[in-house]
């Protein structure tokens, strides 16, 4: 029995359809934030020949998986799909399939019906083919209403924040302003509006998979009161009852934001 089709039988659908019964739709979170991980650990365990193969899975997992937040009712999702860090540092073979790779699912995602994707991250730092497609599938579904896609895409939790407050300084200087002024007056609340993800709602939920758990730089600001959920499974593994169950304990979780 190969991976794919493990725990898919008659018990399997029967517990996933009773695990999505008992979901009171009000306490589904809005915003859903995913780091898929452990593609390239999945390629090597199935004895695959490159990285590639499982890049390519987590990939279609990921298509999976929004089909599974949309249909529970998340209305935005955040997708952690290639950082700074991985721009500097991987390998560049292994690099450029996995550009190609993220590439087609964002031209993928933009033709889903009525699902706005919007690209989180710097464009200056990513290949000019990327960052083209990136803005064609942001441009195609900017009028969408359905559910909202962020592709984390040459993104650094550190750098956004930088480029946040560089943002707000250049625009106080265009106004006349001061930097005694400015920091007289600077609020969280201003930085979250010049973040690239400003004008959304912070994630409710951050889910990592592979069993690793830390942040790697992703989300940093915005998840500073959101709930965090760690799966053993590797991302092509990830099953529907593997999202369920956390959004069941995201349920029952008692979210005091420091009260």
């Amino acid at each position: 029995m190969s991976r794919e089709s493990q725990g898919r039988g008659p018990l399997y659908r029967l517990y996933t359809n009773r695990l999505r019964r008992h979901l009171d739709p009000a306490s589904v979170p809005h915003h859903v934030a995913m780091m898929i991980d452990g593609n390239r650990r999945w390629a090597r365990q199935l004895g695959l020949d490159t990285p590639a193969e499982g890049h390519r899975a987590g990939a279609a997992k990921m298509r999976e998986f929004l089909g599974w937040c949309d249909e529970l009712g998340v209305r935005v999702v955040s997708l952690y799909l290639l950082s700074s860090d991985n721009l500097r540092k991987r390998d560049s073979g292994e690099l450029a399939d996995l550009i190609e790779i993220i590439a087609e699912l964002a031209e993928a995602l933009s033709q889903e019906s009525n699902w706005r994707v919007k690209h989180v991250g710097r464009s200056d730092i990513l290949p000019t083919e990327l960052a083209r497609v990136l803005a064609d599938a942001e441009e195609r579904t900017k009028d969408h209403t359905g559910l909202h896609v962020n592709l984390a895409v040459g993104y650094g939790g550190r750098n956004e924040i930088v480029d946040a407050v560089r943002s707000i300084i250049t625009k106080h200087e265009a106004s006349g302003g001061t930097m005694e002024d400015l920091a007289a007056h600077l609020t969280p609340e201003m930085i979250g509006e010049h973040l690239y993800t400003g004008g959304q709602p912070d994630p409710d939920l951050v889910i990592r998979t592979s069993g690793e758990q830390r942040l790697s730089d992703f989300l940093l600001w915005q998840s500073a009161h959101s709930e965090f959920y760690f799966v053993e499974a590797l991302g092509p593994d990830l099953r529907q009852v593997d999202f369920l169950r956390a959004i069941r304990d995201y349920a029952d979780r008692d979210r005091r934001f420091g009260r």
